[in-house]
């Protein structure tokens, strides 16, 4: 049963999902909308380069009008007026949500550290919210969000649109209906490598042009800047105060079908058994252990998932016999009571051993739009799919296994109402960080 895609087909769906063509089911309710059905959504980007144009193109494709974009660079915000010419300009986000008082939603598709504050700043003017993966920094700002979203119904959604594809809805959808049986363990992993082992570096290089590195840095603590893409604008997610390392990066996308096909709630405890960051830098080669409850789809009263990163790879002796199919280079493993899933990141997945599957049908499931599920949830149109009630819980289990990797060879217990590790106290102060003075923000 060779039901994998062709490499063509698998750079197709690939391209796809990068130029936002993936969709998700309607799952979610209470939500508020902001806009009449008939008007157009009145939109902000927080963001205007990279990820943020793609956010941008995907959200304004359907009814809803880019009425301003901030970024801190210049270079990157004007040159979307050759695509917008009528947007408006600004470079500190507080700014613009102070004086665009039309805007009934924004986008927040920055580095990772400057997320929650954003989100939450917008909230709290009663903007829709529509945020980039993952949803925060810390365990604490998850929390927040996700519970301020949730008081004040406010649409949601996180930027995780492969959510959406089929791809995923259907792998979701196999697991569900019992084909592989009950879950007794699942492996999953990438080999992005988005660490860095070395210590930082002691120059100092003259801050560019029209780029404001003090609203940059905004929540993080000063220092002087370094170029040549050390932090901006690629290189921020290997930074402990910036970015979440491989498994923030990749992990909300590669585990999110895993937590959505299992219903996973919060971890019970974590393993890491790989390095742990040095003071500057997340590390790679990762390995942390999680023990879930279990629920109805697994089997037994816990179900154990891993994430593997960089070199790492499931170890030879939990792989079953793929009929000669080969690991890819991210997804995940499931392991059943009457079969395997392979799942690749991003192709239909592949059940094993072939033999026991012949005559097997897929699922029909279809596709929508991640991006126009956001714009016709806040014109009161659809509900979302990834909204914080569910990306909030995601992350936080994905930030988890970042403060792991600190405290190698240890398991920790979670505490998921406490929002505290039980037994390593010391892990707490990862649970949230102080904010630089003067970029403080209510509820954070």
């Amino acid at each position: 049963m060779k039901n994998h895609l062709s490499r063509r087909q698998f750079l197709h769906q690939a391209s796809l999902a990068a130029a936002g063509f993936w969709a998700a089911p309607h799952i979610t309710s209470g939500l508020r909308a902001a806009a009449a059905s008939g008007d157009l959504l009145q939109h902000a980007s927080i963001g205007s380069g990279g990820m943020a144009r793609s956010d941008i193109e995907g959200l304004m494709r359907g009814h809803a009008r880019l009425v301003a974009v901030a970024d801190v660079d210049l270079v990157q915000a004007r040159a979307l007026k050759k695509s917008f010419p009528d947007v408006k300009i600004y470079q500190d986000w507080r700014e613009l949500l102070d004086k665009e008082k039309s805007i009934q939603s924004v986008n927040v598709t920055v580095p990772d550290h400057m997320h929650a504050p954003i989100a939450m700043a917008a909230m709290q003017l009663g903007r829709h919210v529509y945020c980039q993966k993952p949803l925060t920094h810390d365990v604490y700002e998850a929390r927040q969000l996700t519970e301020y979203a949730r008081k004040e119904k406010l649409v949601t959604q996180m930027g995780i649109q492969i959510h959406s594809s089929g791809t995923y809805r259907e792998a979701v959808r196999i697991i569900q209906d019992g084909a592989i049986g009950k879950i007794k363990e699942v492996h999953t992993w990438s080999n992005k490598a988005w660490g860095d082992p070395s210590p930082l570096p002691t120059r100092t290089d003259k801050v560019p042009a029209d780029f404001n590195w003090d609203s940059w840095l905004g929540t993080a603590s000063a220092r002087p800047f370094i170029g040549e893409s050390y932090y901006h604008p690629g290189n921020w997610r290997k930074r402990l105060d910036f970015g979440t390392g491989t498994f923030g990066d990749m992990g909300c996308h590669i585990y999110d079908p895993v937590f959505k096909a299992l219903e996973l709630t919060a971890p019970i405890s974590l393993r890491s058994e790989g390095p742990a960051p040095n003071e500057w830098n997340w590390a790679i080669n990762a390995r942390i252990e999680y023990v879930f409850p279990g629920t109805t789809f697994t089997d037994g009263k816990t179900v154990k998932i891993t994430w593997y990163d960089g070199n790492q790879r499931p170890p030879n002796e939990v792989v079953p016999d793929l009929d000669g199919e080969k690991l890819p280079g991210q997804g995940s493993l499931f392991l059943g009571t009457k079969g395997a899933m392979l799942l690749p990141h991003i192709a239909r997945a592949q059940l094993f051993p072939e033999k026991d599957f012949e005559g097997w049908t897929r699922p029909k499931v279809g596709e929508n739009d991640h991006w126009q599920q956001f714009v016709e949830a806040c014109r009161g149109n659809d509900k979302t799919s990834a909204n914080f009630d569910y990306a909030g819980p995601l992350t936080e289990a994905i930030l988890l296994g970042s403060v792991a990797t600190r405290f190698p060879n240890t398991t920790m217990q979670w505490d998921a109402k406490g929002l505290k590790f039980a037994n390593v106290p010391e892990g707490n102060q990862y649970i949230r960080r102080q904010y630089r003075k003067g970029w403080e923000v209510k509820g954070l």
